[in-house]
C-alpha cells in the first residue's frame, strides 16, 4: 500500500527557513518522479519543485527557483523540500505527490497518482 506523510510544516516569519519531508511507504522513491505541489484555499494547486527518477533532474516553479531545493534521501526513502527566503506568499498547504512516469510534465498535477495529506507552511510579513 503506497502511502506519503508529509511533515515539517509550521509558522515562520518572511525570510526565514522550513524544511518539509515526504516518507513513503508501500514502494521505493528513487525510480519515480516525485513532486511538491501547494494549494492555497480557493486557488488552484500549483506545482513547486519535483525531482526526475533517480534524481537526474530537478525542476522548480519560477516563484521558488534559488530558494527551494528539493531532494531525496534513497536509504530512508524520504523526500525533503529546504525551503529558504521565505515570502508570505508561500503561504499554502504543501503535498507531496507520487507520479509513477518520468517527470515529462512535471507541474501538471493530473499526472500524479497517490499524494500525501499535506503540511501547512504560513509566513508573516
Amino acid at each position: 500500500q503506497v502511502q506519503l506523510v508529509e511533515s515539517g510544516g509550521g509558522s515562520v516569519q518572511a525570510g526565514g527557513s522550513l524544511r518539509l519531508s515526504c516518507a513513503a511507504s508501500g514502494f521505493t522513491l528513487s525510480p519515480h518522479c516525485m513532486a511538491w505541489f501547494r494549494q492555497v484555499p480557493g486557488k488552484e494547486r500549483e506545482g513547486v519543485a519535483a525531482i526526475a527518477p533517480y534524481g537526474s533532474s530537478t525542476h522548480y516553479a519560477d516563484s521558488v527557483k534559488g530558494r527551494f531545493t528539493i531532494s531525496r534521501d534513497n536509504a530512508k526513502n524520504t523526500l525533503s523540500l529546504q525551503m529558504n527566503s521565505l515570502k508570505p506568499e508561500d503561504t499554502a498547504m504543501y503535498s507531496c505527490a507520487l507520479d509513477l512516469g518520468y517527470c515529462t510534465t512535471w507541474y501538471d498535477k493530473t499526472n500524479y497518482e497517490y499524494w500525501g495529506q499535506g503540511t501547512q507552511v504560513t509566513v508573516s510579513s
